[in-house]
């Protein structure tokens, strides 16, 4: 990589450095080679650390950079296509669903949930923790919200917590019919707990995609999906229509 003057350069330093690292990224280094430190890189190209790291983080954003615990800053292999249309999943746990049950708690639904599944702050749900693997690589960890009264025979089945009280919350919202499901797609940052399980750093760019699952005329379960968006580029499926609004808690794909 030369050094490139970028005084006379009309539009934002770090947009016109993010399209110069952009293009040695394609040509110097191959994927999951370590870039040279902050230092190394903003003195080769005359700018301000703070400049880089505004290029650095957009290179994240779009998947062409990884930030990897103890590792550094490396190029990203590219995006793996993760289907999220609501045509090939039903229930949460039903055949052919990808994603691992990891642990299962009941606790106070946080107050957005609760405002989501018509309840109040306080109401007790079964909260499943999952996450999803695709070819070996941890893609997305979810939190999977079930009220007390979706699965009011949960109670009979033996298996007090982890995984096994997991499968058994989503044996029971099996036996529901489903009236339908919504779904949201707003980007994020990771939580510690989900950069933890992704092998993130906390902070970084997610694709966060919150299903809303109905039955009996009300909202059975709700699931907070949290991707990695370095990794991962989200797909619909033929009948996943996208619908987009100004207002966050309007944008829905169904």
């Amino acid at each position: 990589m030369g050094t490139t003057q970028l005084d006379t350069v009309p539009e934002p330093k770090y947009w016109h450095l993010k399209t110069v690292l952009s293009e040695a990224l394609d040509s110097d280094f191959a994927v999951g080679e370590i870039l040279p430190n902050e230092r190394e890189l903003a003195a080769r190209f005359g700018v301000a650390r703070a400049t880089l790291r505004q290029a650095l983080e957009q290179l994240e954003l779009e998947g062409r950079l990884q930030r990897r615990r103890g590792v550094g800053t490396t190029v990203a292999p590219p995006r793996v296509g993760v289907d999220v249309g609501a045509s090939q999943h039903g229930w949460p746990g039903a055949a052919g669903d990808s994603w691992q049950p990891v642990d299962c708690v009941s606790a106070a639904a946080p107050a957005a949930v609760a405002r989501m599944l018509d309840g109040v702050t306080g109401d007790e749900v079964h909260t499943v923790r999952r996450i999803r693997v695709t070819h070996g690589q941890p893609v997305a960890a979810e939190l999977l919200y079930v009220p007390v009264a979706s699965v009011p025979d949960l109670a009979a089945i033996e298996a007090p917590s982890g995984a096994a009280r997991a499968r058994g919350v989503l044996r029971e919202l099996q036996r529901l019919v489903m009236d339908g499901q919504d779904r949201a797609v707003e980007l994020g940052s990771a939580r510690a707990d989900d950069a933890r399980e992704l092998d993130r750093l906390p902070g970084a760019p997610v694709l966060v995609v919150t299903t809303r699952y109905f039955a009996e005329g009300r909202t059975a379960a709700v699931s907070v999906a949290t991707y990695r968006a370095d990794t991962c580029r989200l797909t619909f499926g033929d009948s996943g229509d996208l619908e987009i609004s100004h207002h966050t808690q309007e944008r829905q794909a169904s």
